[in-house]
């Protein structure tokens, strides 16, 4: 069992986390116009460059999968979570102190670069350790309603930052947000690192974790090794599984989150279409966010009564159906007509968001189970859902056709339903290899009498 008051603050302490790292990409992508104008020579491929630059993220992370996923498993998830958390906030807070290309030249994007490695290195061991560890302390019974508030804390992360980056303009002065008052953003960033730090540190491990010790007190010299092979040997189709899970689920989380402000703000016009007013286009993207925000946790509670995957069918089904006309809405310039197109993506991409940190973590054991998400997860995000912006801009860019974000959510949307087809349903179920966990007694004794 695991107290009432424990519960709330590993919810806190896992999802702080996923405000910080979530701030940052909603500031990146809201000020993208910006930052091409502060670390780019101006010329055709400079808007590439932006969101380039923001792919070089994903080329890490990866990298930190692989060093802080089997990490975690060794030595602790707390002790990781709290590293990854300072890392993502420092390599934001840096962001904000970079001078511009006009200052220092070709130093600045090189630095930009650099920045973007160490956040792309430690949130590749921050978002699959947050989802291991609040599953790893909520009861079975209700993981769907407490896994939710994890993406909860990504959408008030993006949210968020969306919102400073908006308002910062219309506060101040256009001579000030060009000079540095568009790096204002980035530096909120490392005082919610610190208290994400701070709420961490106060937590004890994980009880499946501390189960998995004392049952195995030898755990030195291969056992890292021993769970590499696990994982790419047994458990590689669960990887795979999770892998297109992973590609339907943040292939439509970027295309709303990283591509659609550009889109509609710019890409549109571009090429023949109609647009809105920018600053249109972006409140009514923040306010579908904020409506996500109370939504999420509803249908992750949804989920603990009826199963996770008639809440997954209908998002994956959906951007199968959805995929062109979400993105034709999005093209005859109404403000109606561009709001309804961002409330279906938002809501299919709620259905995976809500139910996918309950979800994927109970498919591996506590013995590899934040090595094994790590590496799945990064490895699909990076070379399908982190790189969506470079891409659509891209193919865009050379074909002019503006369907090119719904044939990519249709793709993605046929990957999510194969992989649901061969998804174990987990709702109310133990973690793999765990023992069952209780919200009270009344309930220990009640899984106790159905255990026999």
């Amino acid at each position: 069992m695991t107290e009432p008051a424990t519960m709330k603050r590993a919810v806190a302490a896992a999802a702080v986390g996923n405000i910080t790292e979530w701030f940052d990409f909603g500031v990146y992508g809201y000020l993208a116009t910006t930052i091409e104008a502060q670390f780019f020579p101006p010329g055709p491929l400079a808007q590439v460059a932006v969101f380039a630059t923001f792919a070089v993220a994903f080329f890490f992370r990866p990298l930190g999968g692989l060093f802080f996923g089997p990490l975690g498993d060794r030595i602790g998830r707390t002790k990781v979570l709290s590293i990854t958390v300072i890392m993502m906030a420092f390599g934001t807070f840096l962001m904000g102190l970079i001078p511009s290309y006009a200052t220092i030249g070709i130093a600045a994007p090189i630095l930009l670069v650099c920045a973007r490695v160490v956040q792309g290195f430690s949130t590749g061991g921050e978002y699959a350790g947050a989802m291991t560890f609040i599953a790893e302390y909520s009861p079975d019974r209700r993981r769907g309603w407490f896994g939710s508030f994890l993406e909860l804390g990504t959408f008030v992360g993006y949210a968020f930052g969306a919102t400073v980056a908006s308002v910062l303009p219309l506060i101040f002065s256009e001579d000030f947000m060009s000079s540095w008052g568009w790096g204002i953003p980035f530096l909120v960033a490392l005082p919610l690192g610190i208290v994400g730090v701070y709420l961490r540190l106060r937590l004890e491990e994980t009880p499946a974790f501390q189960t998995m010790l004392s049952e195995s007190e030898e755990r030195e010299g291969t056992a890292i090794k021993e769970n590499f092979r696990l994982i790419f040997t047994r458990f590689f189709p669960t990887f795979m599984l999770i892998g297109g899970f992973v590609v339907a689920w943040n292939v439509t989380n970027y295309m709303l989150t990283s591509y659609m402000p550009t889109y509609l703000e710019t890409t549109v016009g571009e090429h023949g279409g109609a647009t809105i007013d920018p600053q249109t286009s972006a409140w009514l993207q923040i306010a579908v966010l904020w409506v996500a925000v109370l939504v999420i946790p509803a249908l992750g509670r949804l989920s603990d009564r009826i199963g996770r995957k008639p809440i997954l069918w209908v998002g994956a089904g959906g951007l199968v159906v959805l995929g062109i006309p979400m993105i034709l809405l999005m093209q005859n310039g109404s403000i109606p007509s561009v709001l309804l197109g961002l409330v279906l993506m938002g809501g299919l991409l709620i259905c995976f968001s809500s139910t996918g940190p309950s979800t994927l973590p109970a498919l591996f054991p506590t013995q590899i189970r934040y090595g094994g998400l790590s590496i799945a997860f990064n490895i699909f995000v990076s070379a399908f859902a982190g790189t969506v912006s470079l891409v659509m801009t891209a193919l865009v860019l050379e074909t002019g056709d503006l369907l090119w974000p719904g044939y990519y959510l249709i793709g993605a949307g046929v990957v999510g339903v194969v992989s649901l087809w061969f998804l174990p349903e987990t709702n109310g179920r133990p973690l793999r290899g765990s023992q069952p966990s209780a919200e009270n007694e009344e309930e220990a004794r009640e899984l106790s009498r159905a255990a026999g």
